[in-house]
């Protein structure tokens, strides 16, 4: 959006409001008394000042706004008890002029109430010194015109500000449902290549051997569907590290389950390389039947935690008797506290 600098607005305005200033001094001469009318000259200096360095982020005070209806009324009262309501006065109507620009500014301002207000004030106060027909004379039904044009262009201006605003925040969704689309294919095709890594010799080796495979074969078939279920539920606990460490415990008989629960999100990197190179010393060497590892809960001070459990062996009582794990004995419980 294109925008001009404020100082410059102002500016502009400044000089239009100042030119019914000099309107009022060259036709000083028609009022009886020039008095009332200086004094209307610098209330409305005094007022157009007031409104136009007001700060502009917010709509105008309700009580400038005000000011600025009750203000225009006393300037038309002052000048026009100083004119013959039946004589050609010319320029000494210039008050028309310098109210209409001020409500107009309350227009632009944001205060509409207030500027048609000053309107109706305006209209009944000329029409009333002479005649409704001095209102096309006098320059009033132009300076409505000017209130309601820049009525229509603010509210004009509004719609298509908060158009823009919709677009924007349409624009911010549209990229992130394309940031999360790529993000999608970029893991989805991680995975895969990951997975053709891991499956692709044994793949190889089935296909030359027409499926006859020996019994350590067949053993590193499961382990090579174990590890591919780690990249499923493993997640952010994988690195190449790690998957050597578990597939080693694996082909030593350990059944290894791999989950994250979204413990290590948070972290940085760095933290979570920390994090699973301490992984890879406590699962190296590991004797167990089953090892479980596990990430934390969002929140909690354990990053991962790593249970080790053996067979005892037991032939059914503990399980009859209501203990699910009495099978189980734990060898091992370590948890990896976030860095």
């Amino acid at each position: 959006m294109i925008s001009s600098p404020r100082f410059l607005l102002i500016g502009l305005a400044a000089l239009f409001s100042a030119y019914h200033l000099v309107l009022a001094f060259s036709s000083i001469s028609v009022p009886r008394e020039p008095g009332p009318v200086i004094v209307a000259m610098v209330l409305y200096a005094s007022v157009t000042v007031i409104s136009l360095w007001a700060p502009t982020a917010a709509p105008m005070p309700g009580w400038n706004a005000a000011l600025n209806v009750a203000v225009g009324f006393v300037i038309t009262m002052l000048v026009l008890s100083q004119l013959d309501p039946h004589a050609a006065n010319g320029y000494a109507t210039w008050f028309v002029a310098a109210v209409f620009t001020l409500l107009v500014i309350t227009v632009v301002r944001g205060q509409p109430v207030f500027a048609w207000i000053g309107v109706g004030v305006t209209v009944i106060s000329v029409a009333v010194w002479t005649t409704p027909l001095a209102l096309t004379t006098t320059g009033v039904i132009g300076g409505a015109l000017w209130v309601a044009i820049a009525h229509a262009l603010s509210v004009a201006l509004v719609r298509a500000d908060q158009d823009a605003a919709q677009y924007a925040r349409a624009g911010i969704k549209a990229a992130e449902w394309q940031a999360n689309q790529e993000a999608l294919l970029f893991e989805r095709r991680r995975r895969l290549e990951q997975m053709d890594k891991l499956a692709a010799p044994m793949l190889r080796r089935i296909i030359a051997s027409g499926g006859e495979l020996g019994e350590q074969e067949r053993r590193e078939c499961l382990h090579l569907e174990a590890a591919i279920r780690d990249e499923i539920r493993g997640r952010l606990l994988l690195t190449d590290e790690v998957r050597a460490e578990v597939m080693a415990a694996r082909r030593r008989g350990v059944h290894v389950t791999m989950l994250d629960d979204g413990g290590l999100d948070a972290l940085s990197e760095t933290d979570r390389l920390t994090t699973l190179a301490e992984l890879v010393d406590v699962v190296d060497g590991i004797e167990a039947d089953r090892l479980i590892i596990r990430t934390g809960t969002e929140g909690s001070d354990t990053a991962v935690s790593v249970v080790g459990l053996k067979d005892t062996g037991d032939d059914g009582t503990a399980a009859a008797l209501g203990d699910d794990d009495g099978g189980d004995e734990v060898t091992l419980w370590h948890e990896i506290r976030r860095p």
